[in-house]
């Protein structure tokens, strides 16, 4: 006689709390066939009957009564099990480095994701990296980084984690007409010269974020710029020289005299995400790092477009109380 198995011990202990095949089964969302199948090989691997069936009721026999004590102490362990070994698998320690990338590395939340990767694994030396748009592609793919805080969209090899989103807005210079409006649409912005950027930056991104094709098919007027950093960008806006577009935290974030910051009403908004090289999806510091970000960025990005997903999180909520302390 084989052991049962702790799948078909837990199919008992609901089925005594049912004693119906049909709403036992709902419970667990499998079919009652499965269901009923899977108690005849339970009674067959015992040599037992456990269940005695009617067309007008379901009832555990002697045997299975007596068993339902034992299925439980099973099915508890298993399940006490599982649990700690998932604790362990979010909390083990790591050892290595972890190069970890941004836009902006003094953003609040991302001191407190390294902080928080630091408690976890203290054995994980953890580098932050500034990185730029024209090159955020380019360093993962290449693996000088392992993993980037940035905006997409990316390319082909990268994969993401949406952490937050943000509504998309224009940089005008603030002697530009348009530049005291708080709302404007993509057709009043044709034929404004948009800054132009370096030629290696993925076209994904470049056809994103300058709008290109425009809903009206309008050609895309660009500079001679070859920007490869916001700063550069909002350089030229400031000067008159161009427009460009950015996501909303950046009025906050990057306020700059010069420049009036306006609502594009008819684009889509962009997404903040953790990017990886699909490559290296399973090496553990970038697992350990995304279920990191989840958590952390999490309680902050949950407010919607323009939720304040870069400000400090709130602190994470205390240990459950063990058995026996007072909570």
């Amino acid at each position: 006689m084989s052991d049962p198995s702790v799948r078909q011990l837990r199919l008992l202990l609901v089925l005594s709390e049912e004693l119906h095949f049909g709403r036992a089964a709902q419970r667990l969302f499998i079919s009652q066939p499965a269901f009923s199948r899977q108690i005849r090989a339970l009674e067959e691997r015992l040599g037992l009957t456990l269940v005695e069936r009617s067309t007008r009721r379901v009832e555990l026999t002697t045997a299975g009564e007596a068993l339902l004590p034992h299925a439980r102490v099973m099915v508890d362990a298993a399940d006490g099990l599982r649990q700690a070994v998932d604790t362990a698998r979010r909390t083990r320690t790591l050892s290595g480095r972890l190069v970890f990338g941004a836009y902006a590395v003094a953003l609040p939340v991302i001191r407190a994701v390294v902080e928080r990767m630091g408690r976890l694994h203290p054995g994980l030396d953890i580098e932050l990296r500034e990185v730029t748009f024209a090159e955020q592609a380019q360093v993962l793919l290449e693996d000088r980084v392992d993993a980037v805080l940035c905006f997409g969209p990316l390319p082909p090899g990268l994969q993401t984690l949406e952490v937050a989103t943000q509504h998309r807005l224009v940089c005008l210079p603030d002697g530009h007409p348009l530049a005291h409006r708080d709302r404007v649409t993509i057709a009043e912005l044709a034929g404004i010269p948009l800054v132009n950027v370096a030629d290696h930056v993925p076209r994904v991104y470049r056809d994103f974020w300058s709008v290109d094709p425009r809903p009206d098919g309008s050609p895309v007027l660009a500079t001679d710029h070859r920007a490869t950093t916001l700063d550069t960008l909002m350089s030229a806006v400031c000067l008159g020289q161009g427009i460009t577009f950015a996501a909303a935290d950046v009025r906050e974030l990057m306020p700059r005299p010069g420049i009036s910051y306006v609502e594009v009403t008819d684009l889509s908004p962009c997404s903040v995400v953790l990017a990886w090289a699909a490559a290296r999806r399973e090496k553990p510091a970038i697992v350990a790092l995304r279920g990191v970000v989840r958590e952390v960025c999490g309680a902050t990005a949950g407010g919607g477009p323009n939720a304040r997903w870069w400000d400090t999180p709130p602190p994470p909520p205390p240990p459950p109380a063990q058995s026996g302390q007072t909570p």
